[in-house]
């Protein structure tokens, strides 16, 4: 009797406590999956913005200047495939300063072989020959211009390389990584800081029709300075 008596609230108490449970085992899994959530918005890289451009890895080269009509996303051999923000980066800063060399190459094939205002007189032929004729006629003049070369090219590394070690250690979860090589993140490509006459828009849509000309320029220049090379090699004559 006694025992029929007892049964019923046992079994009450042990049903009134299931519904808590069953909430705190809620509770815990809400909470789990909110943690879930803040480490991967954690994860998720962030860039910075450098001349009004954000790296975007959803866009076609990051959403670079430089992709306009009739070519547009211009990649045929899929070299910006998959890789990460800060090769892409590296690829278009060695776009841009090969783009510059070739301009420059242009103008001084055409302007070197017709004018001869220096060593007197004595630089002459192919613009190809004309290095090493300087390094036989002037070979301290030589000297100076590979030094200040140097100079220069080791600037634009400080300001937009990290230093080496530095790099090695920030590649080691880069896939597509160059080791020794990484532009620092603020740095935007071919911007070393080098305007003396203030040209730089600050205008972020300014800065990027500017530099899309610039590109176009430089790629024309590239294929210009390739030719002008290849026809002296083989014809051993002037270009004009």
């Amino acid at each position: 009797m006694k025992f029929s008596l007892v049964l019923p609230f046992v079994v009450g108490s042990v049903a009134a406590y299931a519904p808590q449970f069953r909430s705190k085992t809620v509770s815990r899994t809400s909470l789990s999956a909110d943690v879930a959530v803040e480490q991967i918005e954690e994860v998720m890289p962030s860039y910075p913005t450098i001349n009004g451009w954000t790296a975007d890895p959803s866009k076609f080269c990051l959403g670079l200047p430089g992709a306009i009509a009739p070519l547009g996303e211009f990649d045929p051999l899929g070299f910006t495939k998959d890789l990460p923000v800060q090769e892409i980066k590296r690829f278009r800063e060695a776009e841009v300063t090969h783009g510059r060399v070739a301009m420059l190459a242009t103008v001084g094939y055409g302007v070197g072989e017709n004018f001869h205002p220096f060593f007197n007189g004595e630089v002459i032929g192919p613009a190809n020959t004309h290095l090493a004729q300087v390094q036989e006629i002037a070979p301290f003049f030589f000297l100076w211009l590979a030094t200040s070369i140097l100079t220069a090219e080791l600037g634009r590394a400080r300001i937009g390389w990290e230093e080496p070690l530095e790099a090695i250690e920030k590649n080691k979860e880069v896939e597509g990584k160059t080791w020794l090589s990484k532009l620092n993140d603020t740095y935007y490509p071919g911007d070393i800081g080098f305007d003396p006459l203030g040209l730089k828009p600050r205008d972020p849509k300014e800065f990027a029709e500017m530099q899309t000309k610039e590109l176009n320029n430089g790629r024309l220049a590239m294929f210009a300075a390739m030719g002008m090379i290849v026809q002296e090699q083989v014809t051993g004559q002037t270009l004009f």
